[in-house]
């Protein structure tokens, strides 16, 4: 079976691609390379002992991804590309309609052309309306975000409703996640952004192998317990493996599906920093800044629906997840350019 990841590049992109390697599928990764590295591709194929096609391409080049699909003989995708920064989007808001919302047409467009009706989407937790009640399942409300990432998620969720509504033929999942995090156990690939990090866990790790000097704590007057904001952190193998149990499931029957992915348990920003420095063994120096613009006080998931539907729940916990994100910064300090110089 032949699956086409968007954005496979990328830290989610490259991990579920190494676990649906190992599943036995062939992969096709469709990525502009604008937040990734094709270097993470070259690793994943080393850990798998397989090979993968890679085509560098815009998701928003609708004939390219009908060629792509028709040219491979792809069974499903799996559309991970989009940008994904939530105070990067409340700046530049329109970019992220562009290219979250147009790319998802462009996909859905091409698909249709190609006859490729099974799709996985990488949604986020986002899109729920805030809520001091925790925790957070499926049939949550959702309402206006408080970001332009995820309306852009909120609105794409729209749109392969309606896709499904008008084409029962479809075989869509809808996977909201929460707050991925860690790396593959080896060390060899993890999460790798540009700039100044976006997501706390490589900041944190980045602080702790000298490229930052300290951690910047986004707020601490948030109606939690220490008043640093609380979220799910969700191991990215946990998570790739979750798309591979998603893609099998809708694989056998049309339908539209929506799961959670998350651990069921929230960790406070202060918390997540301490479980840093107990597992590395590293000091993490922080400073307490203003509030993100887009940011909320607290969000952790109810997973019981894809344990039940999917047979999926997570292995890894808090400690795995630090663990394996300082191995993987401790290994790589300047991260995939290490190894492109």
């Amino acid at each position: 079976m032949v699956m086409l990841l968007t954005g496979g590049a990328g830290y989610i992109g490259s991990h579920t691609a190494l676990v649906l390697l190992e599943a036995g599928y062939d992969v096709v990764v469709y990525d502009n390379l604008s937040n990734s590295s094709p270097e993470s591709l070259r690793r994943v194929e080393r850990l798998s002992g397989r090979s993968l096609t890679f085509i560098e391409a815009d998701i928003r080049d609708t004939a390219r991804l009908e060629q792509a699909l028709t040219e491979h003989a792809v069974d499903a995708v799996i559309h991970f590309a989009g940008l994904k920064a939530v105070g990067e989007s409340t700046e530049k808001p329109l970019a992220y309609y562009e290219n979250n919302v147009g790319g998802t047409l462009s996909l859905c467009q091409a698909m249709r052309a190609a006859d490729v009706r099974t799709l996985v989407f990488s949604s986020s937790a986002t899109v729920y309306a805030e809520s001091d009640e925790m925790p957070l399942t499926e049939a949550a409300p959702t309402g206006r975000p408080t970001n332009p990432y995820g309306s852009s998620k909120l609105m794409i969720e729209w749109i392969l409703q309606d896709l499904y509504a008008a084409n029962p033929d479809w075989s869509i999942a809808i996977l909201r996640y929460f707050n991925p995090a860690g790396a593959h156990e080896s060390g060899e690939i993890g999460e790798d952004p540009n700039g100044i990090p976006n997501n706390l866990l490589p900041y944190v790790s980045q602080v702790a192998v000298g490229r930052l000097e300290q951690l910047s704590i986004y707020g601490n007057d948030y109606a939690t317990p220490d008043g640093t904001g609380v979220r799910d952190y969700i191991h990215v193998m946990d998570l790739a493996e979750g798309h591979l149990k998603a893609a099998n499931a809708i694989a056998r029957a049309s339908g539209l599906h929506l799961w959670n992915l998350g651990t069921g348990k929230g960790y406070s920003v202060l918390e997540a920093v301490q479980a840093f420095e107990r597992v590395s063994q590293r000091p993490v120096p922080y400073r307490v800044v203003g509030r993100r613009p887009g940011d909320i006080a607290q969000c952790w998931a109810d997973p019981r629906k894809a344990e039940a539907e999917l047979d999926w729940q997570c292995s890894r916990g808090i400690d795995d997840i630090m663990a394996d994100a300082w191995r993987w910064q401790s290994h790589n300090p300047q991260g995939y350019r290490d190894s492109e110089r």
